[in-house]
């Protein structure tokens, strides 16, 4: 629902937001660049992103919520698919008995909610969130999985020594062999399968680089 600008500016006037003056130059800049006064007041530097947010979710009355240290547990955020979350600015952050409150940057994406709301089988509650707080709750989708693999890896490579703690001398073919056999490959695929249900994905593409593997979900 989109805020008059009339309603916005006798609410910032009566809460001592800005001044009178700073939001006469915004409504001028507003009507020469066919801008809201909102856009304009944020483009002036007269109020920050996050305090005109906050001013949206009062006179609404939708809750804002800021996600800015706020870690998402894996397993709520991927009821939202990547694309999906990145498309709509939209990002699941908690469950509770038979509701999942989600943050966006527009709440009036019906669509969107009513796909998550058929996806998920729960009520959804929308949230107020700005756009820095979005930029970071998106690039868990790609932390979660990179730290998880990199906890799997560091916990089994401090097992396994090429070189002998008591004598310095290296370490024999076999033993070598064995080593390779123990490294986490199966906790890897393992992982890898677990993130594709969770995010609905049809296919696993595993691009192996130089330096890196690269891996993609079809969703």
């Amino acid at each position: 629902m989109r805020i008059a600008d009339d309603q916005l500016k006798r609410f910032i006037l009566d809460s001592s937001l800005a001044t009178k003056a700073d939001i006469s130059v915004a409504e001028k800049v507003a009507k020469d660049e066919n801008r809201t006064l909102a856009e304009a007041l944020m483009a002036g530097g007269y109020m920050t992103e996050d305090d005109m947010r906050r001013v949206e979710s009062y006179i609404l009355g939708i809750p804002f919520v800021s996600l800015k240290d706020v870690k998402v547990d894996f397993e709520i955020l991927s009821l939202i698919p990547e694309p999906v979350a990145r498309t709509h600015n939209i990002i699941a952050f908690k469950r509770n008995e038979g509701s999942l409150e989600v943050a966006m940057l527009d709440t009036d994406d019906l669509p969107a909610i009513d796909f998550i709301k058929k996806k998920v089988g729960l009520k959804i509650m929308p949230r107020l969130t700005d756009t820095e707080s979005m930029r970071l709750a998106l690039q868990q989708y790609q932390k979660t999985l990179k730290d998880e693999f990199g906890d799997i890896i560091m916990r089994d490579a401090a097992k396994l020594k090429v070189v002998s703690e008591n004598n310095g001398e290296e370490t024999s073919e076999a033993d070598l062999k064995k080593m390779a056999e123990d490294l986490p490959v199966v906790r890897i695929v393992d992982t890898l399968l677990r993130h594709a249900i969770m995010q609905g994905a049809s296919d696993i593409h595993i691009e192996p680089m130089e330096d890196e593997v690269l891996v993609r979900y079809r969703i």
